[in-house]
């Protein structure tokens, strides 16, 4: 398999569920602002969204859109227990931590990476994900991830996407559940080998 990516960007999150669940892969490296890889090849060929990550299988499949492929991966590793089996509750409240994520906080903090976006509006747009974030470090009290004691694809999803904050001006320092998840999560061995590949951890 490959992984296309771009350092710490939200393909971070299937970078670490790969690693997680000990599958063979290779990294790709793909520019989200030229759109060419790094022999300067188009990657818009490749993905016509020109958006990372995309996935591609070994029989030349390929997958985006992060919270699929999280849950492509998963199933290919069921013994890492990274996301419930199918059918079972605990599934659709992962599902739901996916959404929730992907909705209200990525979504979210896309206008604060934008040089477009008014500054008027960035201050609306800060002062939402911060509410978001507010639900999140409520939800993780007595909790050591999203489901309880066991990481999940939605983990290693909130992991990077609540890292964000301190880029643009989104301060976490008083929420002390998600603090205390990020640096549970940190500190796993996939979430560090994940994070040295990448360039962001020395």
């Amino acid at each position: 398999m490959k992984l296309y990516y771009s350092p710490g960007a939200c393909s971070l999150s299937p970078h670490i569920v790969l690693r997680e669940a000990g599958l063979a892969f290779d990294l790709v490296l793909a520019s989200t602002k030229t759109k060419k890889l790094a022999d300067g090849s188009d990657y818009l060929t490749i993905n016509p969204k020109g958006q990372v990550p995309l996935l591609e299988l070994d029989n030349g499949d390929r997958l985006s859109e992060g919270p699929a492929i999280v849950q492509y991966i998963a199933d290919q590793a069921p013994a890492s227990h990274l996301m419930p089996a199918a059918g079972a509750m605990d599934r659709y409240r992962v599902v739901e931590w996916l959404n929730f994520i992907t909705s209200e906080l990525h979504k979210g903090f896309s206008p604060l990476f934008s040089p477009d976006t008014p500054e008027d509006y960035k201050t609306i747009a800060r002062t939402r994900v911060s509410a978001r974030l507010a639900y999140v470090n409520e939800r993780l009290e007595g909790r050591a991830y999203l489901m309880g004691e066991q990481f999940s694809v939605a983990d290693a999803y909130l992991f990077v996407v609540s890292g964000w904050g301190q880029y643009v001006g989104v301060d976490i320092s008083g929420l002390a559940h998600l603090v205390a998840f990020r640096a549970r999560v940190a500190a796993r061995p996939a979430v560090q080998e994940a994070l040295r590949a990448e360039g962001l951890l020395k």
